[in-house]
């Protein structure tokens, strides 16, 4: 359970900034990352409300603080479920759900794709990319869903990212993207980086962070002008991905309101609750054996409805 302290700066103390005073009071208890999280989850209060750590505390300021639980170094096997699409004893291909994420992280809990699969697996995945990433030689966005592959052994953990890496593997997606596309298929070749306002976006850049980034598609229908099904193969695994290209094209995927989707030009369905995109194949040379191998997986059930949705309000109205 987290742990709280309460810091009183003296009487006779100069102003000084909340995150050093604490850093000081705090020595040898916590570390100055563990006290930024206190910040940054507003578990620092001044008269019960949360602080900056660039707040300037005066004599008599009364800090209570409430200290993170100590992170995890290692991930317990959880019993959750998760679709396996095939399995071996060097690696395991899962359907991640949409919702669930990768591995964990700051603000995840003990529900991640890796803690189901300790389960599923007994256990037996690859820590050669580190304890709290068992197995994970590629991810997907926690919205996004379909086809993951993971090493069970250390040698497919080291072969698969050496795939990846070379581009030997083939990953293909299928989006809802807004709007209609002038033509059949096409590709995108812009670099992708960081977004230098919101941190938390990426977006195209000739920043010197950016990566060279191609995207591939092809239309597989249209529904009435307002909306597409595509399918995108990447040759590159940026972040975001494929969503920058999209939006960058003027067609955001459905739901990804981080990405400019604007669901008031769709009044005549309900908003999209998540961004409707799906890994639905993945091509790969097994880690071992050498032998290419492709596994597929069907949208899931709010994907498939919505694309049903849309063909019917608008292809047939207009």
């Amino acid at each position: 359970m987290p742990q709280t302290r309460t810091y009183l700066h003296p009487e006779g103390a100069g102003e000084m900034r909340a995150d050093k005073a604490l850093s000081a009071f705090l020595s040898g208890e916590i570390s100055r990352t563990r006290l930024e999280d206190s910040f940054k989850a507003g578990k620092v209060l001044l008269g019960g409300s949360p602080i900056a750590k660039k707040y300037l505390l005066r004599a008599g300021d009364k800090i209570v603080l409430e200290i993170p639980d100590t992170p995890k170094t290692v991930v317990e096997p959880v019993d959750i479920a998760v679709e396996v699409l095939y399995e071996d004893g060097d690696i395991v291909v899962v359907n991640k759900p949409s919702g669930m994420t990768v591995h964990p992280g700051s603000g995840t809990g003990e529900d991640t794709l890796v803690h189901a699969m300790m389960h599923i697996c007994k256990g037996n995945l690859s820590l050669a990319g580190g304890s709290l990433r068992p197995g994970i030689v590629h991810r997907l966005d926690k919205e996004t869903s379909g086809v993951m592959v993971m090493a069970k052994s250390d040698a497919a953990y080291f072969k698969l990212v050496e795939a990846f890496s070379q581009r030997l593997t083939r990953k293909e997606y299928i989006a809802l993207a807004s709007g209609a596309f002038h033509v059949s298929n096409g590709s995108v070749q812009k670099p992708i980086g960081r977004d230098p306002v919101h941190k938390t976006k990426m977006c195209i850049s000739e920043g010197p962070d950016a990566r060279d980034a191609r995207t591939d598609w092809r239309v597989l229908d249209s529904y009435g002008g307002r909306a597409s099904l595509v399918a995108c193969r990447i040759y590159t695994g940026r972040t975001h991905q494929i969503r920058v290209h999209m939006s960058d094209m003027g067609h955001p995927i459905f739901g990804d309101y981080t990405y400019k989707f604007q669901k008031n030009k769709f009044r005549e369905i309900p908003p999209p609750q998540r961004v409707m995109l799906h890994s639905w194949r993945l091509e790969l040379p097994h880690p071992i054996s050498g032998k290419t191998m492709t596994f597929e997986a069907p949208p899931p059930e709010d994907f498939a409805s919505l694309a049903k949705l849309l063909k019917r309000t608008y292809t047939y109205t207009e």
